[in-house]
Formats: C-alpha cells, structure tokens, sequence
C-alpha cells in the first residue's frame, strides 16, 4: 500500500503562487503549517523550488526533481522526473514511517503531480498580487474539500487566510 501523496501549497485568491521563484508574501502562520505538514517526511520539489530554498530544510528529507545529471548538493537525493521522485519517495516514507509524501512545489511539479495527489493542503492567502507561477483550483469531480479554517494576519502575517485541505474523490486516481 502506498503512503498518501499530499500536494502543500500557499494559493493567492486570483489563483498566483509566486513570482520569479519566489515567494510574494510573508506569514509566519502558514510556515508553521509548512513545517508541521512536511517534518519528518520525504519533500519532494523541482529545482528551482531547491534553490530558491537554498538549503535542505531540517528535520526532513528533500528529493529534488531535476533533468541536469550534474545537479549534486550534500544532504539532498535527487531524481530525474517526477514519478521517479515519486517512487523514491514511497520508498523514504516507509523507511521514516512517514503518513505522506508532500510534494512542495514549484507550479510544474505541482502540475505533473495532481493527478497522483490523494490529499490538497491550500493555504489561500486573501490577496490577488502580479506573479507568474499559478496554481489552478482543485477540481470538485476529483477532489472534495475536507476542511476548512479562517484566520485574520496574525502580528507576522500580511494578510488574512484560510487552511483548505482536499481529499482526492475515491477511483478519481490518476485524473487531473
């Protein structure tokens, strides 16, 4: 049986995740949901999302998916697409007996992984900034929402947002 494969990403509400490889926003509260959904476990993210990282987080295992063969960084496993980073992801979970596989990201590894997603974890962050990364809405036919929790900005947080996890619909598995 396979561990749960769980996309973590913080959505703007006109659907931006981010601009130049980076981040638009800062709230401390969703880092804190970040580290909370991913200690412990193997993350899995492509290159860019890596560098603009610019170091394994502690307390988990990073799996960079990256088609540049030289791509080595100490503390990091890398993987040439995202299935085989999938695959070797599984494999880590069962080792650590971790409950997911987070994939983390960027807007292309997100894109290639819905369709393997059993679980959504959305922060919707309540502005609608300029970027170039978007992340679409999950689609009711394959996911249901399980959850729900507003928030105000809190005193490190710029705005307003809302936890919102999705459950992958049940024989929906492989479908975006």
């Amino acid at each position: 049986m396979s561990v749960p494969v769980a996309i973590i990403v913080a959505v703007a509400d006109n659907g931006v995740i981010g601009r130049d490889n980076q981040l638009i926003w800062r709230l401390r509260s969703d880092l804190q949901r970040f580290k909370s959904l991913t200690l412990g476990r193997p993350m899995v993210m492509g290159r860019k999302t890596y560098q603009s990282i610019g170091k394994p987080l502690p307390g988990r295992e990073t799996i960079v998916v990256t088609r540049d063969p030289t791509f080595n960084t100490e503390g990091v496993l890398t993987a040439p697409s995202l299935p085989s980073a999938l695959a070797l992801a599984q494999e880590r979970a069962k080792a650590m007996g971790a409950d997911s596989v987070p994939v983390v990201g960027g807007g292309e590894i997100y894109r290639q992984a819905m369709p393997e997603a059993d679980l959504i974890r959305l922060t919707r962050v309540h502005c609608a900034p300029e970027g170039d990364t978007l992340f679409p809405d999950p689609d009711p036919a394959h996911f249901v929402e399980t959850g729900r929790e507003s928030h105000p900005a809190g005193p490190h947080d710029e705005f307003s947002f809302t936890f919102i996890d999705y459950s992958r619909r049940p024989a929906t598995k492989g479908h975006v």
